[in-house]
């Protein structure tokens, strides 16, 4: 007769009673609901939310890599809020009437969040082809999600990692000091001292580090590319051997400033009309010492190659690297047959993003100290016989230039006008005029009082009609779908205002506002502003430029018809093939 044990054992080493199946399965169960338990429920719950959203179509189009990098992140970010919420709710105490309906309704609400984020990879290809057909770009494969979550495992981790290596370092400064001081203060002030710490090595370690190092890395590339190029023979050309300015001195991106351009017999074929040579200067940031010395280099330069004899003289602040877009200035000079005299300094080695989230004052001191010098010269020549007087900027150039005087400086003998492009979301000037703006009027596109001096447009069909300028004409362009101009610091907690309301036709219908998972998406397409395909993002259009310039500076010998003759084959050519291809895209 077999014992209770024997038929115990033998229940259990026998696979084949029905039983023994049952309580394997009941073991399988209770060791994955240990497992679950012992996760954080909330740190799942807003982690696969979190990631769901993000892959919800934003201003830029991204691709596999980028996108799971960014649903990788913001993962991490809604499971470290989600960890918090927990430990807030255990922190103050509070309990669930039932722990089990609780457990079971945290594991439903995760695998709804685990299937909205499945369901949402689905939808991933369409939405950003979506956004690519509006720009004009090749659509993706629909096969792609799977990459994007195979991708989001590594940042996830990594970040998630991290967090819990902080968390743990609290747990242990908190343990020690539970020793001296009550138990909750000692956690409270662990929590205080660990962040502390953390933000000091990160902003004043890592984070400077890393510019430290960006700014070598872009100093010795502007410095040692084309260095074995030769200077220019015409002496009219900054760099030339009766130039001023030391040729290697100035970096890759002034090089193409100085010696591209429209010729005057390309001038000519385009407006019918004959055409001077017009006249750049450009002084970089290894001319002079300090930002004053390269202004009145400058001067001296635009003196000696008669810049001050011409019928337009412009002010142009470059992007972070040093880079002038060519379309801005190209499209000026076709305008007014070449009798347009222009002037850049740099101020920087790294480029105008990340300039702008690092230090976006970097170049003020320098366009202040420029627009002084030649402000100084130009005011003291004739009024019937000095050139008309402009500034011109493009991304944090255009921060810088309208950083560069105050109106009350220049009201007694004001200069002509500015054309400002893809203004960034840190400009005071830019906030200020649009947070003064019309009611009625969107963000996307203000109307600042009858127009008079101040103008916004999305494209060049805003500006055409308009009513007649004051004294001083100011146009901002800027492009609805431009992350770099509609960022804002308070996406993380608050709807941004060109959300709400009227909507631009070029932003997406399906692009919503979620708190965090918005500004993580709107940061990382301020990185990716330049890949969007011309006349969207922060890549400006010829055409767009070229009625800017109208506005501004007047169509100046040219009808109305040639005006929009040219206008039209900038819009035909989008500037690529005219001028032998000199105009292209690059990175600012």
């Amino acid at each position: 007769m077999p014992t209770r044990s024997d038929l115990d054992l033998s229940s259990e080493t026998n696979p084949s009673q029905p039983a023994s199946r049952g309580d394997a399965g009941r073991r399988v169960r209770r060791f994955v609901y240990r497992r679950l338990d012992a996760l954080s429920a909330g740190g799942w719950l807003f982690g696969l939310l979190f990631a769901a959203l993000s892959l919800t179509p934003s201003l830029i189009p991204r691709n596999v890599l980028v996108q799971g990098i960014l649903s990788g992140c913001a993962f991490a970010a809604g499971y470290g809020i989600g960890v918090f919420l927990e430990w807030l709710w255990n922190f103050l105490e509070l309990r669930w009437p039932n722990r089990r309906v609780a457990r079971w309704v945290g594991r439903a609400c995760a695998i709804l969040c685990l299937v909205l984020t499945i369901s949402f990879l689905w939808f991933w290809t369409g939405w950003q082809n979506s956004i690519r057909s509006g720009m004009g770009e090749a659509p993706i494969e629909a096969t792609q999600p799977l990459l994007v979550a195979l991708v989001a495992v590594l940042p996830a981790a990594l970040l998630v990692g991290f967090g819990t290596l902080i968390v743990a370092g609290v747990r242990v400064l908190a343990r020690w000091m539970g020793r001296l001081i009550p138990r909750r203060v000692a956690l409270v002030g662990a929590m205080v001292l660990v962040g502390l710490l953390t933000a000091m090595i990160g902003d004043g370690v890592v984070a400077r580090g890393l510019l430290y190092s960006a700014d070598r890395f872009y100093g010795n590339f502007d410095r040692l590319v084309g260095i074995t190029e030769p200077a220019p023979t015409d002496t009219l050309k900054s760099g030339s051997a009766q130039s001023l300015v030391p040729w290697d001195t100035i970096g890759i991106d002034a090089r193409v400033y100085v010696e591209t351009g429209p010729t005057p017999e390309e001038i000519t074929a385009l407006t019918g009309k004959a055409a001077e040579t017009p006249l750049r200067v450009y002084v970089g940031l290894r001319s002079a010492e300090t930002p004053e010395d390269r202004a009145a280099l400058a001067v001296r330069e635009m003196d000696r190659v008669g810049a001050f004899d011409r019928k337009v003289l412009v002010l142009i602040m470059p992007v972070g690297t040093g880079w002038v877009e060519p379309a801005a200035i190209d499209t000026l000079e076709i305008l007014h047959g070449g009798d347009v005299a222009s002037v850049a300094v740099q101020y920087s080695y790294l480029t105008s993003w990340l300039s702008l989230v690092s230090e976006p004052d970097v170049g003020v001191e320098t366009a202040r100290a420029l627009f002084n010098a030649v402000y100084e010269r130009w005011t003291a020549m004739p009024r019937d016989s000095r050139p008309s007087l402009y500034l011109h900027g493009l991304s944090l150039g255009a921060y810088s230039s309208a950083a560069s005087t105050s109106i009350y400086d220049v009201l007694a003998d004001p200069f002509d006008g500015a054309l400002w492009v893809g203004p960034p979301f840190a400009s005071a000037t830019w906030r200020s005029t649009v947070a003064n703006r019309d009611p009625g009027s969107p963000i996307w596109l203000p109307r600042i009082g009858q127009g008079t001096t101040v103008r916004f447009a999305n494209s060049a069909i805003d500006l055409e009609g308009s009513a007649s300028w004051g004294p001083i004409r100011i146009v901002y362009l800027q492009y609805p779908s431009d992350p770099i101009v509609f960022f804002d610091w308070s996406l993380p907690y608050r709807e941004p205002l060109w959300l709400s309301g009227e909507r631009a036709p070029s932003v997406s219908a399906l692009l919503n506002w979620y708190p965090v998972v918005t500004f993580l998406q709107l940061a990382l397409d301020m990185a990716l502003a330049q890949t969007a395909s011309i006349g969207f993002g922060h890549v400006y259009a010829p055409q767009d430029y070229f009625e800017g310039w109208v506005a501004v500076t007047g169509a100046g010998d040219l009808r109305p018809v040639d005006v929009k003759v040219l206008r039209d084959k900038l819009s035909r050519h989008g500037g690529r093939e005219l001028l032998g291809g000199g105009w292209f895209k690059a990175g600012v």
